[in-house]
């Protein structure tokens, strides 16, 4: 209790020292609270942007606050631009934990002596992050591997931090009108879903296995192997991968490498995995890519840290796809008829007003490079708009975004002239034609063929055990039907028998009235 006291004055001294209050509590003017304020923050400087000023705040607080950083990034539908901008800084710029704290997590994970599962450990870490940090080692029988240790007691650390946010955004939803809008708790619920899926190693080594199954056959991206019987919940061992950085451009062109070939290959390999596999890396900063300059592998990307992935659904895929196959050919009645279709807009929402809005932010950029547009600012707008028109931002396209943007900035170093509609729109254009043409249906009839083949043989068993069971209720149906029937047949009979009789009638009148005049 006294620990969590300190630790939450410490996080409100942070908060008036770098001027957050004012940040997300402007309309609030409580003279108390800017008393106290004033007495502890004396000598305080706000000639600082906001931006960075909450950047630094977020250092100052510690790992967890850095990582909640990174998340928070990532809702630019809730953060204005400059915020946002500032927040996708963070790296993950943590001082590493001491070498013998990782020697004993190791030694307790496998239950025996380091020298039992290593022949070499390096012990200096060559990467220190806030969740973990990674040592290069070689196993007994000579593989080079990467060791990535979780920092030790993070669970009880994270869960007190969880508990001060979830207090503090509560605190801002009441005090400001600007901080609801900004939904803290909802912020603070998704980061503890991201921190949590961190925290289990056994889970990131799945989706790397996942990804590198994935990926295989297009022979752009290498994922490292993972080698479970060395992996625990809270140390993984993986395949040691060696390349360059792919923000030193400079080292990467001495090298020889294809520097255009390689921002469209990102380009390539960012939508493959979206609307080919519905499963994509979702940390793609630089510090989680690298470029192999080994001979067989030159040239190609290697990704790495796979604690954050992304999923979507077979509905979402052909959604999106359509969306931006839309946008590409500027089809933009066509993105307001479709927000309309999924639900995402209000259904009396009318189709040329969306289509207008939608047209004034998107216009301006096409047929442009990378370097003279910003997707940053496109999709502030596009979320401005959507606010006007009171579009459900869907929380599976949160991760989407953020990779989308992650990329941008990556095609931007590699080449700013990178045109990235004219590169995404021949692979989204022919992955449609394979969702609606006969290689789909063909692809989607072998998919079904084993259960065919298993429930066509049972159907005759199936229908005599549902007859069976069913009889009454099957003699009562086929009672009701013969009654249907049998009035049917009567109603039938009387049209045609008055039918019948009214043409007789006017036959024999006609008859009449000739005799008659005859």
């Amino acid at each position: 209790m006294i620990r969590r006291f300190f630790r939450g004055a410490f996080i409100v001294w942070v908060v008036f020292r770098y001027g957050l209050d004012e940040l997300v509590l402007s309309g609030f003017r409580n003279p108390v609270v800017r008393a106290v304020r004033g007495v502890i923050t004396i000598g305080r400087r706000l000639d600082t942007p906001r931006g960075q000023r909450l950047r630094e705040a977020l250092e100052r607080l510690g790992p967890i606050f850095v990582k909640f950083g990174q998340v928070l990034s990532t809702r630019r539908d809730l953060l204005p631009l400059d915020i946002a901008e500032e927040l996708a800084k963070l790296q993950d710029r943590v001082p590493p934990f001491p070498s013998a704290v990782a020697v004993a997590t190791i030694e307790r994970a496998f239950g025996k002596p380091l020298s039992a599962v290593f022949a070499t450990f390096e012990q200096a870490p060559v990467a220190s992050a806030s969740i973990a940090q990674v040592h290069f080692a070689v196993l007994k029988d000579g593989r080079e591997v990467a060791v990535k240790v979780l920092r030790p007691g993070m669970l009880p650390v994270i869960e007190k931090d969880l508990d001060l946010m979830r207090m503090m955004a509560g605190w801002v939803e009441k005090l400001s009108a600007d901080g609801r809008r900004l939904k803290p708790r909802e912020v603070v619920a998704e980061f503890d879903k991201y921190l949590h899926d961190e925290l289990d190693l056994m889970r990131e080594a799945s989706n790397a296995t996942q990804l590198r199954r994935n990926m295989e056959d297009l022979q752009l991206v290498l994922i490292p192997e993972m080698y479970w019987d060395y992996c625990r919940t809270d140390v993984l061992v993986m395949q040691r991968m060696k390349g360059l950085p792919v923000n030193q451009v400079d080292r990467l062109r001495a090298a020889g490498v294809d520097i255009p070939k390689l921002a469209r290959d990102g380009v390539t390999i960012f939508f493959t995995q979206v609307f080919r596999d519905g499963f994509f890396h979702a940390d793609m900063h630089p510090g989680n890519i690298q470029v192999s300059v080994e001979p067989e592998t030159f040239g190609r990307y290697i990704s790495l840290d796979f604690g954050i992935v992304g999923t979507l659904t077979q509905f979402d895929k052909e959604y999106l796809a359509q969306n931006f196959t839309a946008f590409f050919r500027r089809d933009y009645k066509r993105v307001a008829e479709l927000h309309i279709e999924s639900g995402w807009v209000p259904p009396e929402t009318r189709v040329d007003e969306l289509e207008a809005a939608i047209r004034a932010v998107c216009e301006p950029y096409f047929d442009r490079p990378l370097k003279e547009i910003s997707l940053g600012l496109v999709l502030m707008r596009l979320f401005q708009t959507s606010r006007r028109f009171h579009v459900e931002i869907q929380p599976q396209l949160v991760l989407l975004q953020k990779t989308l943007l992650n990329i941008e900035g990556l095609g931007r170093e590699l080449d700013p002239d990178l045109d990235l509609w004219s590169t995404a729109k021949p692979f989204l254009e022919k992955w449609m034609l394979e969702q609606v043409g006969p290689k789909k249906f063909w692809s989607q009839l072998k998919a079904e063929a084993p259960l065919y083949a298993k429930l066509l043989p049972e159907l005759p068993r199936l229908l005599h055990d549902y007859l069976r069971q069913r009889p009454t209720d099957l003699r009562r149906e086929v009672q009701d039907l013969v009654r249907e029937q049998r009035r049917t047949n009567r109603l039938l009979q009387g049209l045609i028998y008055g039918g019948l009789g009214f043409v007789l009638g006017l036959l024999f009148m006609q008859m009449y009235l000739r005799v008659g005049l005859w």
